[in-house]
């Protein structure tokens, strides 16, 4: 991993924070597959529902507020302690999926559906009880000279691990039979949570910091929530865009393996395109958005999303384009995913001021996070098929949930040209590590209640 990492010939100022890049590396092995497309693969192999299917994708999003209120531990515990507690703890949840790809070999029961949504559930709650200290621990270690580079070598080493991570699963799933190729995947994932978490330990802690009261929030938000405000108008805005497209990876996953029946390393392919996607368009867009501001980006994503949900509901219907069409829709639709989320972290911080931004940021994302997990579950309780026990996905109802994509994103079309750009607040983005190469999950990583004693204010996160 040299040419990876930081040496003391190429960034001498960062080798000290090498264990931070290597922890995002191998994490990156653990979310990927743990709650990522192979995880949507294996449910639907068990027997899953849609509904089952959905519930497990959204808890990564529904548990948003546990990041919240688990910043009240910070003071007692500090930074590293409940950082790694909570990566510890979730590391023992991957070993459950290993024990049901071992006993499904000889055949799948009812129950190991349960036990894989459930482990699932437990991975994602202790992941966001440690999350709570992840974005404010490394902004409070790293000197102020080095935080640009080290949050874009970051972003780099997490998205080479990424898509090696989802190649990887494509080739098992090509030459394996499909447990032994998820076990062998679940193996990866554990190995990169443990790995990852010893990485964390090498890192030093930072001073205990204050949170801000739970009575604070609770009194706070339904004002930021109610008052008429651009940061109301838009986080509402914002939360119909995640209602709107959260649902689409898990579900494409899941129709395209029951209804056109794509091999599941076919889908895994279908996957590097979306993610290729969301490089290309975070490459393209970076250099630009500073002078154009974020609202091109905005009429850029809504036009890509309506085009992916147009594209999908011919696909249901015809066939239209045939393999081909549906690489070019997954790519379309990380360029779309990358638009949003860059959009958002550039425009988000002109509609708020610098002493309210811990809060509002801390809401938008809540908000943002919970409606958009609500959306797969609730799609999931429709979509399920009449036959085989629910198992499948009922096509018609499905052309119809892109159909409300469409039509979502013309109504958000002239309502986010209307959105103003506010004078005289800090324009300066947001710059919140993977959000951009993990763009349905984006808005996870705005939770911050956290400030630290003395000096300083809020930066950005390294959690994914």
């Amino acid at each position: 991993m040299a040419w990876l990492l930081p040496t003391a010939q190429s960034d001498p100022d960062l080798v000290p924070f090498r264990p931070g890049l290597t922890f995002a590396f191998f994490n990156a092995l653990a979310w990927q597959i743990g709650i990522g497309t192979p995880m949507v693969l294996f449910a639907e192999q068990l027997g899953a529902t849609p509904f089952a299917v959905g519930l497990a994708y959204s808890f990564v999003f529904i548990l948003t507020p546990v990041q919240i209120i688990s910043t009240a531990l910070l003071p007692r515990f500090g930074f590293k302690a409940l950082m790694l507690g909570g990566w510890r703890t979730r590391s023992f949840f991957l070993g459950v999926p290993v024990i049901l790809a071992v006993l499904a070999m000889k055949g799948e029961r009812p129950w190991m559906v349960t036990a894989l949504v459930a482990s699932v559930f437990c991975f994602c709650l202790f992941r966001s009880i440690g999350a709570a200290s992840g974005i404010s621990w490394f902004y409070a270690i790293l000197p102020e000279n080095v935080r640009g580079r080290y949050f874009a070598s970051d972003q780099f080493v997490s998205a080479v691990a990424g898509v090696g991570t989802l190649l990887a699963s494509a080739a098992l799933f090509a030459l394996l039979p499909v447990y032994p190729a998820l076990l062998v995947q679940y193996g990866i994932a554990l190995t990169g949570s443990t790995i990852s978490y010893y990485a964390l330990k090498r890192l030093p802690d930072a001073e205990r910091p204050t949170a801000i009261s739970l009575r604070t929030v609770l009194h706070d938000t339904p004002r930021h929530l109610g008052r008429r405000s651009p940061f109301r108008t838009y986080v509402w805005l914002a939360a119909i865009g995640a209602v709107l497209v959260t649902p689409i990876p898990p579900f494409l996953a899941y129709y395209l393996k029951v209804g056109p029946k794509f091999s599941t390393g076919q889908i895994m392919m279908f996957e590097v395109l979306r993610y290729s996607g969301v490089m290309v368009a975070a490459w393209l867009i970076r250099r630009r958005i500073d002078r154009t501001g974020a609202r091109p980006f905005f009429f850029l994503a809504l036009g890509l999303y309506a085009l992916v949900g147009v594209y999908w509901w011919f696909f249901l219907q015809t066939g239209l384009g045939g393999l081909a069409g549906i690489l070019a829709a997954y790519f379309a639709l990380g360029l779309g995913a990358a638009s949003w989320a860059i959009a958002n972290l550039n425009y988000l911080p002109q509609i708020v001021t610098a002493e309210e931004r811990t809060l509002t940021v801390s809401i938008h994302g809540a908000v943002t996070a919970c409606l958009g997990g609500i959306s797969p579950i609730l799609w999931g309780v429709f979509l399920k098929s009449g036959d085989g026990g629910g198992r499948g996905i009922d096509v018609e109802l499905f052309s119809w949930f892109f159909g409300s994509v469409v039509v979502g994103s013309a109504v958000l079309f002239p309502l986010i040209g209307r959105l103003p750009v506010a004078k005289g607040q800090s324009s300066d983005p947001l710059l919140i590590g993977h959000a951009i190469l993990l763009p349905f999950r984006a808005m996870t990583y705005l939770v911050n209640l956290v400030e630290r004693k003395g000096p300083g204010k809020a930066g950005p996160p390294v959690e994914k």
